[in-house]
């Protein structure tokens, strides 16, 4: 069998999850963005929040606390037990990676810590989902070179380790991290659906931060489809 034949298909959907870290900027809620380098298979050159691909290992990574319980259902606990926790823990690892910031507690790792964690459990942490608020889903259209099943999660800046503005550990996938007034994050390079889901957001924390339901943007088809998750 060729290589080509054996390699895998990018352009199939994959699980991936999103963080929008908000805080009080006193004039309105800020929250973090970072811009894709230019040559990015995805979205390059785009203004973005944290987030990437579920990664294996990540459904055996030990949280600290798990999601709320509202959270997993909308995620689809029931039809995929362990999905949740899942996406919650590869949220977790992309904030780190992209930002350098830990959200997590206190507490040693169970058993062996998989690769892409080490610097995560070196810092004396365990992820926490505690702090996070499912609030959006949406599908990449067909036609893209990366496809993606991407689920936002909202968290508060006062429950990250430390200093949210100590980018010192990041990587370099994000260039220019700064914390960005919902007011003005649309006058940078966004993606059409970061244009939705800060219209989400922006309505959202004036609410309070917890959604009723949860919009769903599916395109895994020719023909797109809106819903809400109750």
């Amino acid at each position: 069998m060729s290589e080509a034949s054996t390699a895998p298909d990018k352009t199939a959907i994959r699980n991936a999850a999103t963080v929008i870290l908000w805080r009080d900027a006193g004039a309105g809620p800020s929250v973090l963005m970072g811009q894709r380098g230019a040559g990015a298979a995805f979205m390059p050159s785009k203004y973005v929040f944290p987030g990437g691909a579920l990664d294996p290992t990540d459904a055996a990574v030990p949280l600290a606390r798990p999601l709320p319980e509202t959270c997993q259902r909308r995620l689809g606990e029931v039809a995929e037990p362990g999905l949740g926790a899942a996406l919650a823990a590869c949220a977790v690892r992309e904030l780190w990676e992209e930002t350098g910031l830990i959200l997590g507690a206190r507490g040693d790792w169970p058993g062996a810590v998989p690769d892409d964690w080490r610097g995560f459990a070196a810092s004396g942490h365990r992820p926490d989902a505690g702090p996070f608020a499912f609030v959006f889903r949406a599908i990449t259209p067909p036609g893209r070179t990366r496809r993606f099943d991407a689920r936002f999660f909202l968290a508060s800046a006062d429950d990250i380790v430390g200093d949210p503005d100590n980018f010192s550990r990041a990587s370099d996938e994000l260039s220019h991290l700064h914390w960005v007034p919902i007011t003005e994050a649309r006058r940078l390079n966004l993606p059409f659906i970061t244009e939705v889901v800060l219209a989400e957001v922006g309505a959202l924390l004036a609410r309070g931060g917890r959604p009723d339901s949860v919009p769903f943007f599916d395109n895994s088809t020719d023909r797109p489809t809106f819903r809400r998750l109750a």
